[in-house]
Formats: structure tokens, C-alpha cells, sequence
């Protein structure tokens, strides 16, 4: 590829690639500023003139996350480095712990004051708009969000506090449309031909997944993992409206009956 890439700035989350009539670029959510990548043949540049700030370094909100791209938009949650990252990340070789840390779980509270928010980066302008759906302080993830176009819904939680909600997309300003209790911490799986999302639930050292109906939040049904451990790992579609589920501590498959 030639000369390596630096970006102005480091980042956290992993990445995002979406190819268009345009070309190819790669979205990166840097400590301040959500970058572009444009990808070429034979090289990688930097978008000078597409820098969104989405935060600042000395504010109450903690880094994004990989994003979401869909309907014109990058879809992020910031609050993403959480005290178990920074404790992996403040760790050289990153995470390789010669004793016991006690720093590691997802459920500490969280290094800033700020509430759990979604953001919507418009691709084409830059623009970014914000909601906040959670009334609590000190948010935090681990994962992106998933906007479901079919539905104009996005779809955000806060895993420290709980909560999980549905975003309404598709007027002039974002609307939590519903609410409910719930303690996600991984990427979920959408069906968008029946409307349904599934998605963890940690629960009292039981971490279960439930099917959320996108439209109006209605919790369709609810199952255990057998996992006492609940992480930031993905869902997996099977084939047959099942899922595949993997812990720290546990792999399950869960089908709908």
C-alpha cells in the first residue's frame, strides 16, 4: 500500500468501511474527531475537509466506538472507553496482566459525568446531531449502535446504567420513540423482514437474550444464555431465525420456536 497512514489523532473502536459511487473510505472515530479515509489504488489519504468534532478531549463524554453506516448517516455512541478499556489499554503489551486486575469489568462506573448519547454524522455535510436518551449519569458501552433503515429506527443503550431504546430516524430531529429496562453490552442482530431485534440482557449474573419488536420496544421473548458472564462480543444469524451467542464463559445457539 505504500507509505504508512498516520492520523492526526489516535483512536479506540475499530472501523467502518462503506463503498459508494464516489469511491471507497474508511470511517474512523479519532479522540476528538470522526476521520475519512479515502481508499485508492494504490494509497490511503486523509479527507481534510471531513473532520467532525464530536467531542472534546477535556469534556464529560469519553470516546465513540466503531459506527454504523446506513441512510446517509455514520451512527456512533460515544462514553466507549470505559474504566476495564483503559485498564487494557494502559497495560503494555495492551491487556497482558502478570496478576489479578480487578479493574476489567464492564459494569464499573464510568470516568465521566456525561449521559450515553447517540450521534448521527451526516456523510455528506459532516453535521452532527445528538440524542440522549437515558437520564443517568455516567454512561458507557461497548459496542456500536444499529440503525435500521427499513424502519427509520436506530437503536442505542447504556450498558453501565441499563437502559435500551429506539431512536426515531426519520423526521427533522432524533425521538426516542420507546424505552425499556435492559443491560446491553453486545452488537445485536436485526431481522428486518419480521421487525425484531435480538440483543443481550445481563441480569443478576445471568446473561440472557431477548427479541425486542423494533417498532414499538415490546420485549417478544426472553431466554438464558447459561453464560454468568455477559461481554462486548457479537451475535451471529444462523440460518433458520436462530442466533449464535459467545461469552468469556459460554457459546449457545438460541432458536426462535
Amino acid at each position: 500500500m505504500g507509505t504508512p497512514l498516520a492520523l492526526p489523532e489516535g483512536s479506540m473502536g475499530r472501523i467502518a468501511a462503506d463503498l459508494t459511487e464516489d469511491g471507497e473510505f474508511i470511517y474512523i472515530p479519532g479522540i476528538e474527531h470522526v476521520w475519512r479515509i479515502r481508499v485508492e489504488a494504490d494509497h490511503m489519504s486523509v479527507d481534510d475537509d471531513w473532520s467532525p468534532r464530536y467531542r472534546t478531549a477535556s469534556g464529560e463524554q469519553g470516546l465513540s466506538w466503531d459506527g454504523c453506516i446506513s441512510g446517509g448517516a455514520l451512527w456512533l455512541m460515544d462514553n466507549g472507553d470505559i474504566d476495564s478499556l483503559r485498564a487494557i489499554y494502559g497495560e503494555h503489551p495492551n491487556g497482558r496482566f502478570t496478576g489479578h486486575c480487578d479493574k476489567l469489568s464492564w459494569r464499573r462506573t464510568a470516568p465521566w459525568r456525561g449521559r450515553q448519547r447517540l450521534l448521527k454524522v451526516t456523510l455528506d455535510s459532516g453535521g452532527i446531531e445528538a440524542a440522549a436518551p437515558f437520564d443517568d449519569e455516567g454512561g458507557g458501552i461497548i459496542a456500536p449502535p444499529v440503525h435500521v433503515p427499513e424502519l427509520e429506527m436506530c437503536i442505542a443503550w447504556d450498558s453501565i446504567n441499563g437502559g435500551l431504546a429506539g431512536i426515531a430516524t426519520g423526521g427533522a430531529t432524533l425521538e426516542t420513540a420507546w424505552r425499556i429496562d435492559a443491560r446491553p453490552s453486545m452488537q445485536p442482530v436485526v431481522f428486518p423482514e419480521s421487525g425484531e431485534l435480538v440483543i443481550n440482557d445481563f441480569r443478576n449474573g445471568d446473561d440472557q437474550l431477548i427479541v425486542v419488536d423494533i417498532s414499538s420496544g415490546e420485549i417478544l421473548s426472553r431466554v438464558s444464555t447459561g453464560s454468568h458472564v455477559g461481554n462486548g462480543m457479537f451475535l451471529t444469524p444462523g440460518w433458520d431465525r436462530d442466533i449464535y451467542y459467545c461469552s468469556t464463559l459460554a457459546i449457545s445457539r438460541v432458536r426462535w420456536r
